[in-house]
Order: C-alpha cells, then sequence, then structure tokens
C-alpha cells in the first residue's frame, strides 16, 4: 500500500541523544516546577530568538489564555477569524467578546486599515495573528494601539524565529506567544511560550502559570497549572540544535513547490514578503474556482485519493463555527476577504524531509486536474 503523505511530519531529534537526556532527567529526580532542562531551555531559546524574557508552557493555548490574564485584559478584543479556533477560545475562557476584524487578500492578516472601525468603549486589545508565519502590519497596529489606548498580544504560533528588518517579531506588541506544538517548525511535542519585555511581566506570567503562587504559602492569583515538564524541555533543546538545518531545508521545499507550481491557471501561492526572515512554515495555495476549473474541495479530494492530506487551514472560519457566528462582528458581509481565502485555500505537505520526488507528484496532480 502506497504510504500516505501528510501537511506535516514532527521533526525529531536523534533518539540516542534523546534517550540520554531521558537519563539524565531520571538521575535529576526532576521531572517538573522549573527544572534544570526548563530553566536551560529558557536561557538557550531566548537568546536564540532574540528576545528579553520568554516563559515555557505546556502548550500554546494555555500561555495564550495566560496572557490575557496577565494583562487583565476584559471587555472586547478585536481580533482574526482566519487563525485556528485556539485563538479566539482563549478569550472565551476569559471571558471576553471576540471581535472579528476582515483580513488582507495579499498576507491572510488581520486587515490593519480596518481595525479603527470597531473600536468601541468597551475595546480594551487587539489580538492579531501572524499567519503562515508572515508579519502582520505591526507599525500601522502599534500606531492605533497607541492612540486608542489599547493593549496588542500576538498570536506568533507560527512565527518562530521570523524576522523583520532583522528584528524578532517577537518583539512587537505588549505580549507574543509561541506554539511548539509537534506540527511546528520547532517543537517539543507539545508547548507554548510567553515573550514579555521585561522582568517584572514575566514575574506575573511565571505566578499565574503555576496556580499563582509567589512562594510556597502565597497565592496572588488565580493562576493555571500550565507548566513546561522536564520532557519537554529536554526534547527542545535537541530541537534548537537542528532547527536552523529544517528551517534551511524547508525553504528549499519551499523553492521546489514555486517551481513546479508556477504558471498552473487558477492556482495561487504565497511569495517570501522583503524584508521578511521567513521560516517556511506552511505552503497554502489558492484555488481561483473560476479559473481553474474546480473547487478547492474537488482539488482536496483528489490529492487525498492519492494518498495527499492536504489540510484546508483555516477552514472553516472561526467566525462560521456555532460558537461564534452569532456575533454581530461574525456576520458574512464584514468578512468577505476571509470567507473567500477560506474557500479556496488548501496546505500542501510541509517539512524538512519532503522528497522533491512527492513535490513533483502533488504538481503533477495538480496541472493534470
Amino acid at each position: 500500500m502506497e504510504k500516505k503523505i501528510f501537511v506535516t511530519q514532527p521533526s525529531l531529534p536523534p533518539l540516542k541523544e534523546f534517550v540520554k537526556s531521558l537519563e539524565k532527567i531520571w538521575d535529576n529526580k526532576w521531572l517538573t516546577n522549573n527544572g534544570k532542562f526548563h530553566q536551560e531551555l529558557e536561557k538557550k531559546l531566548s537568546d536564540y530568538l532574540g528576545v528579553k524574557y520568554i516563559s515555557l508552557f505546556s502548550n500554546g493555548t494555555l500561555a495564550l489564555i495566560t496572557a490575557l490574564q496577565t494583562l487583565r485584559i476584559t471587555g472586547e478584543v478585536i481580533t482574526t477569524p482566519y487563525s485556528f479556533v485556539a485563538t479566539t477560545h482563549a478569550l472565551h475562557w476569559n471571558g471576553i467578546k471576540p471581535v472579528f476584524c476582515d483580513i488582507e487578500a495579499k498576507t491572510m492578516n488581520i486587515n490593519a486599515e480596518k481595525i479603527e472601525a470597531l473600536i468601541t468603549p468597551k475595546t480594551t486589545a487587539i489580538l492579531p495573528v501572524h499567519v503562515y508565519g508572515n508579519p502582520c502590519d505591526v507599525k500601522k497596529i502599534e500606531e492605533i494601539a497607541d492612540i486608542y489606548g489599547l493593549k496588542v498580544i500576538y498570536d506568533a504560533a507560527h512565527a518562530f524565529n521570523v524576522k523583520l528588518e532583522d528584528e524578532s517579531i517577537l518583539n512587537f506588541g505588549d505580549l507574543s506567544i509561541l506554539s511548539f506544538h509537534a506540527t511546528k517548525v520547532f517543537n517539543t511535542i507539545e508547548g507554548g511560550a510567553i515573550i514579555s519585555p521585561d522582568a517584572k511581566t514575566k514575574k506575573r506570567i511565571d505566578f499565574l502559570k503555576n496556580f499563582g503562587f509567589a512562594d510556597e504559602t502565597t497565592v496572588i492569583a488565580p493562576g493555571i497549572n500550565a507548566k513546561m515538564n522536564e520532557v519537554q524541555s529536554a526534547f527542545g533543546l535537541l530541537q534548537l540544535k537542528y532547527v536552523d538545518e529544517q528551517i534551511k531545508k524547508r525553504q528549499e521545499v519551499a523553492y521546489h513547490y514555486r517551481k513546479n507550481l508556477e504558471n498552473i491557471n487558477g492556482l495561487n501561492f504565497l511569495e517570501d514578503l522583503e524584508n521578511i526572515k521567513h521560516n517556511y512554515a506552511y505552503f497554502p495555495i489558492f484555488i481561483d474556482y473560476k479559473k481553474y476549473g474546480k473547487s478547492r474541495d474537488e482539488v482536496y479530494e483528489i490529492l487525498k485519493k492519492e494518498n495527499i492530506n492536504g489540510r484546508r487551514y483555516f477552514y472553516p472560519l472561526i467566525s462560521n463555527f456555532p460558537t461564534y457566528k452569532g456575533l454581530p462582528s461574525a456576520n458574512k458581509s464584514n468578512l468577505p476577504i476571509a470567507n473567500k481565502i477560506a474557500q479556496e485555500v488548501i496546505c500542501l505537505p510541509m517539512y524538512a524531509d519532503l522528497e522533491k520526488n512527492i513535490i513533483e507528484k502533488i504538481a503533477k496532480i495538480l496541472k493534470n486536474n
């Protein structure tokens, strides 16, 4: 039976190295609660990413929930409907009303030009997403936030080591959230992090992710249990040794995709933006039904029959899920670009060890159908 090709394939460190790390954890008898591997990973990630402070979490969703608690966000938050549902779920879990803003057709990021019209007296923050690792219009968003006194939290789940004009994209906004899920460029099996600008904010984050404990007998806030354990941390330290090599290979995969898919009428893909250091987290294509002659869902099924399992990422829109579609801002007339893109997108398989012949096979299927 021909093997199935999926969108992502986790990058794994050499097994022998991981076993050695597990032996050290076993000898230390320190499995969680800010252990040695955890402390080392925070330091090395901070240096590698070029950020001041990083707090590790057991997953990215808990990191996002905690970030909102850290900045005491309430009321309404302007965000994008074009993201993984965890972005908006984090607002819901904090009792915050999401207000959906349409996206840009070029980057699929929140359209900064449309944010200001959505601000009300209840608006306290903006929660944009760096979709597929492409940076948002951070300068325009910062300008709006400054004028209206709003906080900005970036969902940077896709944006590990992405840079804008040689500056880490994680240093923009009040906080940035990373995901280290197994599908990401850098992973700790499950995991996540909050990037913060100062020691005081990091201290509050670290209290909140550990039940709110400030010391053995003092609880300063109703925190949560979101700590990264030593096994995840050790895995991450090994991943960090190989991540530059993995990103370089991903860049080559993206190059071969573009070379093989160019000039197919009705099929579009994202080009690298200028002045950006990309991480090649995903390779989305967009099917224009009128020009291509088949719908996105038809193409999805054709690929699936050939054991190529693409992902309609992001579809459905968050704003079209039952939990959120009743919100006034979720009305399709308010989100024309997001709804259009959600009907066109397929993320093709993208990982460091994707063979060139698989890319050529995918391109052939797309050309012949």
